[in-house]
Order: structure tokens, then sequence, then C-alpha cells
């Protein structure tokens, strides 16, 4: 059973908005500017980087964009050589993506700027409290992910795959 809130502005569905959109505007704030990629292309990297071998498909919906605006930043990564396209071994027509050895830096800096943002998120939180705060955020994405199971069509294999590789 759910707590009332007299001010829907508090809501969980604002406030996790909010944080999310604040929490983007602080890691841009954080010297993007020396990385010669933009946040868009870091963003790509880091979706990657947890579901590499993904199809552009299964990647453009993780990151809730366009196919074709994701083929744009792929190609733009793959001429930076930070990104490789190999044939699906099970699909002639289609790609897998990889990072390639010349992201390890990339991802190791960004890595390193995302923590020192999660810091200043979680300032003034005990351990306890964050643990608490990633357990139940985790368990709200288990809950979701399940209820979109439950509303999807039959999963074939493909359907499989994709859904595997959104996964984390």
């Amino acid at each position: 059973m759910s707590e009332e809130n007299p001010n829907p502005h508090d809501s969980m569905g604002f406030l996790l908005h909010d944080v999310s959109r604040l929490m983007r505007k602080n890691f841009k704030r954080r010297g993007l500017e020396g990385m010669a990629l933009t946040q868009t292309h870091l963003r790509v990297l880091a979706h990657l980087s947890r579901n590499e071998g993904s199809n552009q498909a299964a990647l453009a919906d993780i990151l809730e964009i366009q196919p074709i605006t994701l083929t744009r930043l792929i190609d733009r990564l793959e001429e930076a050589e930070l990104v490789e396209r190999r044939r699906d071994p099970d699909d002639r027509r289609a790609q897998r993506l990889f990072l390639t050895q010349a992201a390890t830096p990339i991802m190791e800096q960004l890595w390193g700027m995302v923590a020192d943002m999660h810091e200043t998120a979680l300032a003034g939180l005990s351990t306890a409290v964050r643990q608490r705060v990633v357990k139940a955020l985790q368990t709200m994405k288990g809950n979701l992910l399940r209820a979109e199971g439950n509303a999807a069509p039959k999963a074939t294999p493909r359907r499989r795959a994709e859904a595997n590789a959104g996964n984390v």
C-alpha cells in the first residue's frame, strides 16, 4: 500500500526524474571538455560496456533513441577506434557492437567521473542507507522489467536475445 503524498511534485516519479536529470547535469559539469566526446557518446559507450555484443537495434532500445541516430553515433565512435562492429554469427545481416582496447582508458576516466558524481549525490547518507537505496532501486527495476515481460508478446529466440542484452 502506498503512502499518500500531499505534494505531487515530491512523488517518487518526479524525484527519480529530477535526480536523474541533476546527475546528468552534474556529470557534464565535471569536465567533458577534455574528453573530445559528447555526453551522448559517453552514454553510448557506458551502455555498450554493460551490453557488449548487442546489436544496434537492442542498444538503441536500451538508450531510447532511434536506430538511425545510434548508427551515426556508432559511426563516429568507430572512426575514433573506440567501437567495432562484428558480424553476428547467427544472422549475417546483423552486426554486434564491441568496445575496443582504445576505449579502456576512456572508460576508466568515465567510471571515475561517475564515482565522483555518485559521491556528491549520496553525500550525507550512511553506507547502510546507500546500500538500501541501491537495493530498493534494483528491486524496482526488477519489478518493472517483469511487468514489461508480462505485457510483451511471446518471446522468440531473437526477442529473448535482445531482451537479455538489456539485462544488467
